[in-house]
């Protein structure tokens, strides 16, 4: 459990309280400029924060640099490395500190999160001749083995910030398997999320932010309703169901 009490980041985020579930998958929603990446970059430990972050009974502000990385992973928006490299090393730096990079647990770690991703064709490719697309599942990957539970015991949460933004719709689908197989180690799973219809099908809590204030927090279906949507993103949805499932619905 990560709980978020009086987290404030100057005008980009005033201050909420929140408590995110263990092991589930948590979607934080709202439109640009509403202090999704700030809010996850506090959770990651990158930025600085008043108020205070606990996982687990521990504070964030508590823990070491090489603390933090065994405990939570952290994907940003951030372009390619300056450096160039194989995939296969740059999956290499994921290691956690604690295993040996040779040992059987890793290696099988590895193979999985590969196959996982349908990366097994690249891996002597570098990193700067990598689609956009391809780029993006390689650095899922090395988030993956950073918190992949049976070879970091210690790993609570995986941060992701906007994942899916470069990658079609294909390739998606790796993404949700990624994620339904990192929660069902009982890590817990924040995404910052702009496909509401995504997150209104998938996600197990959400976070709903706009200019920088907390507007609703809670279940999917809690917290998309028609109501909250117009208002905060300035805009008309109905919400139909199809088949049981819930959609929704923009207007012109």
């Amino acid at each position: 459990m990560i709980q978020v009490h009086n987290l404030a980041i100057g005008t980009r985020l005033l201050p909420l309280t929140i408590t995110i579930p263990k092991g589930q998958l948590t979607h934080v929603i709202g439109p640009n400029g509403s202090g999704k990446s700030t809010l996850l970059a506090a959770l990651a430990g990158v930025i600085d924060y008043q108020g205070d972050i606990v996982i687990e009974g521990t504070s964030l502000s508590t823990l070491s640099l090489p603390d933090i990385a065994l405990t939570r992973a952290y994907l940003s928006q951030s372009a390619r490395p300056a450096f160039n490299m194989p995939v296969y090393q740059f999956l290499s730096l994921s290691i956690p500190a604690s295993c040996k990079d040779d040992s059987v647990e890793v290696n099988s770690a590895i193979l999985s999160i590969v196959e996982l991703l349908n990366l097994d064709t690249m891996l002597s490719r570098t990193v700067h001749h990598l689609s956009g697309g391809e780029w993006q599942r390689v650095r899922l990957a090395a988030c993956c083995i950073q918190v992949w539970k049976p070879i970091n015991p210690l790993a609570q949460y995986l941060i992701l910030d906007e994942p899916a933004a470069p990658l079609d719709i294909g390739q998606e689908k790796y993404l949700h398997r990624l994620i339904e197989l990192v929660t069902s180690q009982g890590t817990t799973v924040i995404v910052a999320n702009h496909d509401l219809n995504v997150t209104l099908t998938r996600a197990d809590n959400v976070v709903l932010l706009n200019n920088g204030v907390l507007e609703a927090v809670g279940s999917s279906q809690d917290v998309l309703t028609v109501e909250n949507i117009n208002s905060v993103y300035k805009t008309t949805v109905q919400k139909l169901d199809h088949n049981g499932r819930a959609y929704l619905i923009f207007e012109d």
